[in-house]
């Protein structure tokens, strides 16, 4: 067997924890609160989406399930009872009468 044959499978195994970390390790760091509807949110849309994609929304639950209705049009899959979870959250966390403000 070769150096290189050796050193690969080390390589590889080394970097797949960092290739396939979930964004959502990356949400849980910044601070996002804890609330009925976060891990949904973080399981389905950090998929796609990172921290900063709705920080400047400002939506109420209505507008905020409005629009992750549209990401079922892009191919999300997701029940009513999960939008309803996450929107839920959103509008608690980014809605109109928010506190958090952009960065």
């Amino acid at each position: 067997m070769s150096f290189s044959q050796k050193i690969f499978p080390v390589f590889l195994f080394s970097i797949l924890p960092v290739v396939f970390m979930p964004l959502t390790t990356q949400a849980q760091q910044t601070g996002f609160p804890d609330a009925p509807g976060k891990d949904l949110l973080m399981s389905k849309c950090f998929q796609c989406h990172n921290e900063t994609m709705w920080q400047d929304h400002r939506q109420d639950r209505k507008g905020w399930e409005g629009t992750l209705y549209r990401m079922i049009g892009r191919g999300a899959l997701w029940s009513d009872d999960e939008i309803r979870s996450m929107a839920g959250y959103l509008a608690t966390g980014y809605g109109p009468q928010s506190s958090k403000t952009s960065q």
